[in-house]
């Protein structure tokens, strides 16, 4: 057999699988609950790597090497930032958040967590959060498709459209038939697999290289600012505004439905700090990983990798490397990063159409057979879309996620936070939040020069928070029942 064609069959055997556990998550789908957070039941474990995975996407082995096959240890600050970002979120929002959203009329969606904790009978802000949380998932997606379409492009030389669909079809198949507990259970497998192949490839690419010290010195014979984490990639020195910018991605955690999902799904409050020592354990592992395939990328590949193609320094060193044999395994971990983030991506959209547009607005009294329903057909209609936002071989992987990530991390970041810790805040403050952190970065992201250079989650973010606080401040305080109700959901908290 060809190396080419080892690697195929591994790849088949690697989505076979998947497509098993689909299956078993499908048997144990009894309703929408199960089939949108796995009936609140999913372990420590499963919960910790589900999340990371979910989180980390495409980026991990494509976006993040490539940023530091190009910046070098300028990434170092992107690495920071996400490490707080995750341990912070972990802490803060993951136990009161599991234990809120149940006491909140077992709420499976965040709108729906919303519209409950701010008894909002009007359902102006669940259907406005619902409209955001569906329009960044599109960016988002397709992020983790434009990944999957280079793997294919790469390894396999398809054209870039059937690549993408390809892909696609993969990610959709056993996220349509399994729900949550396939998605979730998937993830955990995918999690092991992309943190094996963050320590297989920069171990050997390092020992290849005589050891870490020759590989740093010829990264340093390249190009010496590469190795300071205060130089951009030119020499000069990194800019405020860029080390701020590079920070800033930990705030955007709070605000991701796709992570947030794993809080609620998780059996109980008291997996809570558990899983949170798991998670970091798994962040911290593959994001160091990941930076050193960028590393000693930069000292093995002769000649270097430019433009958009940095982002494929991973699977030009496994191509080198390794047998086609392990390589196809490395290279599946690819595919598993680009699926985990795109089937809970998946998921959380189609749950929020299904519970917050169409059993809300629509069939308030559907079945849960018709529920599952259109919740599987919503998972197909979200996936059209984004594949065919992904089918530019232009974009950037990291370009994607940096947009949607902003997008959900200032929409909703503070609004979540002071929603658990402030029984002040009003449903307008809520709306106020959503909508000034919402459009800060759609409109921010339009704007080029000086300040606006900014990544557009820090001033989304911040205004965001400002605009809940200056709205509740200004408005009516909430009713009494309403703060009852507040001091219900703090003492369901254990």
């Amino acid at each position: 057999m060809t190396p080419q064609g080892t690697i195929a069959a591994t790849f088949i055997v690697y989505v076979a699988g998947l497509l098993v556990i689909g299956w078993f998550g499908y048997r144990r789908t009894q309703g929408l609950a199960d089939y949108i957070l796995g009936g609140r039941r999913i372990g420590r474990w499963v919960a910790a790597l589900s999340a990371g995975a979910s989180d980390m996407s495409g980026w991990l082995l494509l976006g993040l090497p490539g940023y530091a096959y190009a910046a070098g240890l300028e990434s170092a600050w992107l690495v920071l930032g996400l490490l707080v970002g995750t341990y912070l979120n972990w802490r803060l929002v993951a136990p009161r958040l599991r234990a809120y959203s149940e006491a909140a009329n077992d709420a499976l969606t965040l709108p729906e967590y919303l519209e409950f904790r701010f008894d909002d009978h009007s359902r102006l802000l669940r259907v406005v959060s619902a409209g955001f949380i569906l329009l960044f998932f599109l960016f988002y997606t397709s992020s983790g498709l434009v990944a999957g379409g280079k793997l294919f492009e790469s390894v396999f030389g398809l054209p870039y459209t059937a690549a993408v669909l390809l892909g696609a079809a993969a990610i959709l198949a056993y996220t349509f038939i399994g729900g949550f507990l396939a998605v979730s259970w998937t993830d955990l497998v995918q999690a092991l697999l992309m943190a094996f192949a963050l320590i297989a490839v920069p171990l050997v690419v390092v020992w290849d290289l005589g050891g870490w010290t020759p590989t740093l010195d010829v990264v340093r014979a390249v190009k010496p600012a590469l190795l300071s984490p205060l130089s951009a990639a030119d020499g000069s020195g990194l800019s405020l505004i860029a080390v701020l910018s590079l920070l800033g991605w930990g705030l955007g955690y709070f605000g991701q439905p796709h992570i947030l999902a794993r809080f609620k799904a998780i059996h109980s409050v008291s997996e809570i700090r558990p899983a949170r020592r798991i998670a970091m354990s798994w962040v911290l592992l593959c994001m160091l990983g990941a930076v050193v395939v960028g590393l000693s990328g930069i000292a093995y590949l002769d000649p270097p990798l430019t433009g958009p193609d940095t982002e494929k320094v991973f699977i030009r060193l496994v191509g080198l490397v390794f047998h086609p044999l392990l390589g196809g395994v490395l290279l599946a971990a690819i595919l598993a990063a680009v699926m985990s983030p795109a089937d809970s991506q998946l998921l959380v959209a189609s749950a929020v159409f299904t519970e917050d547009f169409y059993k809300a607005l629509i069939r308030r009294n559907a079945t849960q057979a018709e529920l599952v329903g259109v919740g599987r057909a919503a998972v197909g209609g979200v996936a059209l879309l984004a594949t065919w936002l992904a089918l530019d071989p232009g974009r950037k992987v990291l370009d994607l996620v940096a947009y949607a990530w902003a997008g959900f991390g200032a929409a909703f970041g503070p609004v979540m936070i002071l929603s658990l810790y402030w029984p002040r805040m009003t449903r307008n403050g809520a709306l106020a939040g959503i909508l000034v952190g919402g459009l800060t970065v759609v409109l921010w992201k339009l704007l080029r020069g000086g300040i606006f250079e900014l990544y557009e989650l820090i001033p989304g973010f911040a205004l965001s928070l400002l605009a809940v606080v200056i709205v509740s401040r200004l408005g009516r305080a909430p009713a009494a029942d309403s703060l009852r109700r507040f001091d219900g959901l703090q003492r369901s908290v254990v």
